[in-house]
């Protein structure tokens, strides 16, 4: 982790590691006990625990739902207090199945001696329904 670990420099350096694919950089931001919560009833909702089952399987199999080279990450605002950080950005791609995304997140983090210890992210989950998982019952 870069020394510059206070809680609002770990989320925005998370979040341009997101935008730019650095995956070293979004595995090292996690704390290996970490947890991220994704609403609704989606196939990715839920509570996804430890670092290696976010990045793998919750960010790999978002990711996997994409055109790599259509997605854009874009942070719109960071709030800090303490170890909380409030993030809000926008996610635009377009889907394999040929759908556009556009969707605003915030994600509501604890940050933990440098790392990302939890999430919890706030979605447009009908859009994201609509778009990644027509055919989600």
């Amino acid at each position: 982790m870069a020394a510059d670990s206070d809680p609002k420099s770990v989320v925005i350096r998370y979040v341009e590691a997101v935008a730019a694919g650095d995956l070293p950089v979004i595995r090292d931001s996690f704390a290996d006990d970490a947890t991220w919560h994704y609403p609704g009833d989606l196939p990715p909702s839920g509570t996804w625990r430890g670092r290696d089952t976010i990045v793998d399987d919750f960010l790999g199999a978002a990711g996997a739902l994409l055109r790599p080279e259509t997605v854009v990450i874009r942070l719109a605002e960071v709030i800090a207090e303490g170890d909380r950080v409030v993030a809000e950005w926008t996610s635009d791609a377009v889907s394999v199945r040929g759908a556009e995304y556009h969707n605003r997140c915030i994600g509501v983090f604890t940050v933990r001696d440098g790392r990302i210890a939890s999430v919890r992210e706030y979605t447009d989950t009908r859009h994201a329904a609509t778009v990644l998982f027509p055919d989600h019952q």
